[in-house]
């Protein structure tokens, strides 16, 4: 199948999921395609307030937040300070049917006090073992090194191949959550991510063994320890990465100088949900050791942005659907500090608005150095469609 053929049957994948209810006279997703009308209609405050908070305990039950009814308008107490998770939960409520509008409020007004007791005096609990549905610290997508789940054809790229196919498996795995801690009201939350990134080479040259050449595999290990309160996270990371070329193309360069960019590293992130739909993020890591056969030098630092637009609820199969922008800048002191770049354009869908685990398409761009192993410090630029899945 030659390259134009890809492009449109790509194309034409996209498009049909995207729009394939456009047909369905703009039938937007909201909580009565699973509710029946019906069970609402006519129900009181107290049965609705009963409802709504079984709704929120179900999907956020570590947070305990509080939920107010007066005339189907919904008040919300002890939110999270997470602001991400607490716009979630808001945009949850909103989506059921009868609810005229959402507010946050500070505690429980006194003369709720009483008739809420069980729920104002519950005891809260410390921190939850493997939370699941909810990352403190949200993935950079538009970063070459992001652990996710992936796959995508790579194009043009002078070192990895002109025609290559790049592959990425791996996750974050939270291991505990202390929840409200410290002065600040926060989460902390320790885990473990792992994860490889391999590519192929579709074409390679010379090629002494026959069809694809697998061109090189990095495998990570690392140690984040995240800290949310409101609008900001920051993530501290202690984590280790080798390298490995590929047989294939040692077969195929039986001369090449094979070394072992080896490294374990330091480093310190934050992010800033400045709007709902828009997200900056930066660090700077220190490389405390590398192999004597690739040595590194010792300071890098990243940062970047991601913007979210045209978010709707998508009536096929029950998900909020949006559009995305990212972008990854890269400056190590291994290429001199010298500027590296990657940046995406694409579209995610979710069970959940702005929380879980989703499914994206997206366009790549980058440009400056190459992020496979012995070969990071080799200029290349190079386009690419993927598709990933993730928080």
């Amino acid at each position: 199948m030659n390259l134009n053929k890809i492009f449109v049957l790509l194309f034409f994948s996209f498009s049909t999921l995207l729009f394939a209810n456009e047909n369905q006279e703009d039938v937007a997703l909201n909580r009565s395609d699973n509710i029946p009308q019906e069970s609402l209609d006519g129900a009181d405050d107290q049965y609705f307030e009963g409802y709504l908070q079984a709704l929120v305990d179900m999907h956020f039950y570590e947070y305990k937040v509080v939920v107010l009814v007066k005339d189907r308008n919904v008040w919300l107490a002890n939110m999270p300070k997470n602001e991400m998770i607490a716009n979630s939960i808001s945009s949850f409520l909103r989506d059921v049917p009868g609810v005229k509008r959402v507010a946050i409020i500070n505690g429980v007004p006194p003369e709720e006090m009483k008739e809420r007791e069980k729920y104002v005096n519950r005891p809260k609990i410390g921190g939850i073992w493997f939370p699941q549905t909810t990352a403190l610290f949200q993935p950079m997508l538009a970063n070459p090194r992001q652990v996710t789940y992936s796959i995508g054809y790579r194009g043009n790229d002078k070192v990895a191949g002109r025609t290559a196919v790049a592959v990425s498996l791996g996750d974050d795995f939270p291991i505990f959550r202390w929840l409200d801690i410290f002065n600040g009201h926060g989460d902390l939350q320790f885990g473990i991510e792992s994860g490889i990134w391999s590519v192929f080479n579709m074409r390679p040259s010379p090629n002494i063994g026959s069809g694809t050449a697998l061109f090189n595999t990095d495998f990570y290990v690392g140690i984040p320890l995240v800290y949310s309160i409101n609008k900001w996270a920051w993530r501290f990371r202690l984590y280790h990465i080798s390298s490995h070329l590929g047989d294939e193309f040692l077969v195929n360069h039986p001369s090449f100088d094979r070394k072992n960019p080896s490294f374990e590293t330091f480093d310190v992130f934050f992010q800033y949900q400045a709007l709902e739909a828009l997200r900056f993020y930066a660090g700077a890591g220190f490389i405390l050791h590398s192999d004597n056969t690739f040595p590194m030098k010792h300071y890098y630092v990243e940062y970047g942005f991601e913007a979210r637009f045209l978010g709707s609820k998508i009536y096929y199969h029950n998900l909020f659907g949006t559009f995305f922008v990212a972008t990854y800048w890269r400056n190590w002191q291994l290429n001199d500090m010298n500027f590296d770049g990657t940046y995406l354009i694409g579209y995610e869908w979710s069970k959940l608005q702005g929380i879980g685990r989703k499914i994206r398409i997206f366009g790549e761009f980058h440009h400056g150095f190459s992020p496979d192993g012995q070969f990071m410090n080799q200029r290349t630029n190079y386009w690419s469609i993927k598709v990933a899945y993730g928080f």
